[in-house]
């Protein structure tokens, strides 16, 4: 196999999983449920995407108000923004996060 072969976690409770991380691309699984949220933090890429796959996204971005985003739901996030990302719907909230290019500098100041 010339391929490899990457699998993501298929539950309902609360998951980030860092499934690519290197040179390229940084390529995140994330499931929040109902009040979950990620740290608040600034976006450390030049293009931060998020995917929403299934429930609904309220995320604060910058100085602007909460929006929300359902379902099939793609959004790029500019580099150093702010970033408030929850699930505050009842149903389960489940996201794709790709970083490209990959940032320059390592997110471990982000506490998972």
């Amino acid at each position: 196999m010339v391929e490899q072969i990457y699998k993501l976690t298929q539950e309902n409770k609360k998951t980030i999983e860092k499934i690519i991380m290197d040179e390229n691309i940084h390529y995140m699984h994330m499931i929040l449920n109902k009040g979950e949220c990620l740290p608040e933090h600034v976006s450390n890429a030049q293009g931060v995407y998020m995917t929403v796959v299934r429930g609904r996204l309220s995320a604060k971005l910058g100085e602007q108000e909460t929006h929300e985003y359902p379902a099939g739901t793609v959004l790029k996030i500019p580099f150093q923004t702010k970033m408030n990302i929850c699930n505050k719907d009842d149903d389960t909230l489940e996201l794709i996060v790709v970083k490209a290019p990959a940032p320059l500098t390592d997110s471990k100041n982000i506490k998972w």
